[in-house]
């Protein structure tokens, strides 16, 4: 699936033809530079290898900096590897926004927000007792029982328990293309991508 690297503005809204109000998202998507190129016969596999988004050489390492002098750009912050372009690319290439088109659908993915550590009731949706039997108080957003008696006198692993929450891989999936806006390298989606703002996502086909 070819794409792009990009990053998460925020998000608005915008009217349809039909004068109905959709949310949407608004990314700054490339230009990606082309930072390398994978063959099937030096690497075993054929893939292009994007960067987004300069980074000071200060904050590089020597390994960043030839890599980058290779390709004949500036350091990168994100490097990805992206699969079935159809067009061939050489080292430098840069790749825009144009490479969608208004109407087509996109997946993007993204680190979620860190929530931090929450309890059952954030983390799994648990109703809590609810103060409605046993003559309870206290424990309205307690986990209650975790285990069986004296068989198998154990935890099951996987059982559903308070711990730190987001800050996963997140991919949402047949996002419809709004508008491309070429010369501010701006993507709109329809719908809500994970991530707070300023956060790296990658959009593919």
């Amino acid at each position: 699936m070819s794409g792009l690297i990009g990053k998460k503005i925020g998000m608005t809204s915008i009217f349809d033809e039909k004068g109905k109000n959709i949310p949407c998202t608004v990314i700054e998507a490339g230009p990606c530079i082309v930072t390398q190129v994978r063959t099937k016969e030096v690497d075993g596999y054929e893939a292009v290898q994007l960067g987004f988004d300069d980074a000071t050489e200060k904050s590089a390492t020597k390994a960043d900096l030839g890599h980058a002098k290779k390709a004949g750009t500036s350091v990168k912050r994100k490097i990805v590897e992206f699969k079935g372009f159809d067009e061939e690319y050489k080292l430098g290439d840069a790749i825009t926004v144009e490479h969608f088109n208004e109407g087509e659908f996109v997946d993007v993915a993204g680190t979620s927000k860190g929530k931090g550590f929450q309890g059952v009731v954030k983390r799994h949706g648990f109703g809590g007792v609810g103060q409605a039997t046993h003559g309870q108080h206290n424990r309205l957003r307690a986990p209650g029982s975790i285990g069986a008696a004296s068989y198998p006198a154990r935890v099951f692993k996987g059982m559903k328990m308070a711990g730190r929450m987001g800050g996963d891989t997140v991919k949402v999936q047949n996002l419809r293309v709004l508008k491309v806006v070429a010369e501010k390298n701006l993507l709109v989606v329809k719908g809500c991508v994970p991530g707070h703002k300023n956060a790296y996502v990658i959009i593919r086909k």
